[in-house]
């Protein structure tokens, strides 16, 4: 499969389609750490300020610049600006396809936080650094089942994925559709991956027939849930408890075995602040940016951090479904281009 092409297509979690300026846009430096941080992220833009407000806090003399847009967007700019770089690091992009891909267009960079220099690449199943330090984990992702707290009721949860199934959830269950979400499409390859093709397409046809839609956007099936459209839906573990924080009807079941994640975090290729970028790396990794992760409803990596969630690194390990990263990669656009013509 060609993976340029991969670049174009994958929307992963919160894509959009132009890129806005957050912060200022002043000229970076190359003055190291003490000077401006051009940061690239697709992450929600409230959190990117913030972290680089508390960057700044701790780095007096520092400026950080947060440039927000989608996955799509900041990969292809990045590409874009290859010759020419423009920013330092590049945080988040709902998981880790992206920055794989990113490393076969070198746009990205190795960097070894002196903090962590003795991670494994994995630790219980879940990949959480690349090979060659391309890229490192800040944080965890879990997919899961986002339910109605007055609609379901706790003795009736489904606890894997072939029990949504049940007949309990027809009509009352929704999902993304793997034609436009990425949060949808790792649902349908990680299936595919556990139970092989031919059964793992004889399975989305069964749950299919339980989905009463299946909207385009990642983040839909949450809102449905909340607004009692549907009594259950396909989210990812912060988006539960982002909503519940805000006084929503809502829980998160992370299913027996299930896609575990973790956002990167790269150091961009000939920056123009590599100093900087590194510095803003170690501060991600740290206990006082892992912090800001875990206010936001995330699970830190860190395990001396608390989340504000019930999940933890340690609880959700054993959850881990392994994921071939390299095959999800290379069968992306058939698999989503096979659903598009079984069930669009």
């Amino acid at each position: 499969m060609n993976r340029v092409r991969w670049l174009q297509s994958v929307g992963w979690i919160l894509c959009l389609t132009v890129l806005a300026v957050v912060g200022c846009s002043g000229e970076t430096s190359q003055g190291g750490a003490a000077g401006a941080i051009s940061f690239y992220s697709p992450e929600t833009p409230d959190m990117t300020k913030e972290l680089g407000r508390e960057y700044e806090k701790n780095n007096p003399g520092s400026r950080v610049d947060v440039q927000y847009g989608g996955t799509n967007v900041i990969v292809n700019r990045l590409i874009a600006e290859k010759d020419n770089p423009m920013g330092d690091l590049w945080y988040g992009g709902g998981g880790i396809l992206p920055f794989e891909t990113a490393k076969e267009r070198a746009i990205i960079t190795s960097y070894i936080p002196e903090e962590i220099k003795d991670w494994p690449v994995e630790r219980n199943g879940i990949k959480i650094r690349d090979e060659n330090w391309e890229w490192v984990g800040t944080e965890v992702f879990v997919l899961g089942f986002i339910y109605n707290t007055e609609k379901v009721k706790k003795d009736e949860l489904p606890r894997s994925w072939d029990d949504l199934l049940d007949p309990r959830w027809k009509g009352k269950f929704q999902m993304p559709n793997p034609a436009a979400s990425g949060t949808a499409t790792l649902t349908v390859l990680s299936r595919m991956m556990e139970l092989g093709e031919e059964e793992g397409w004889e399975f989305f046809e069964k749950l299919m027939d339980q989905a009463n839609a299946m909207p385009d956007s990642g983040s839909a099936p949450s809102q449905a849930v909340a607004k009692g459209e549907a009594e259950i839906g396909v989210a990812f573990d912060f988006m539960a408890y982002e909503m519940q924080a805000r006084g929503e009807n809502v829980d998160f079941v992370v299913p027996e075995k299930t896609p575990i994640l973790v956002n990167p975090v790269s150091l961009v290729k000939d920056g123009p602040n590599p100093e900087g970028g590194k510095a803003f790396i170690d501060f991600l990794l740290s206990e006082e940016g892992q912090r800001v992760l875990a206010d936001w409803y995330h699970i830190p990596i860190r395990e001396d951090v608390e989340s504000k969630t019930p999940l933890s690194l340690e609880s959700v390990m054993p959850h881990a479904l392994p994921l071939d990263i390299d095959w999800a990669v290379d069968n992306y656009d058939r698999i989503r281009n096979e659903w598009r013509s079984k069930f669009e």
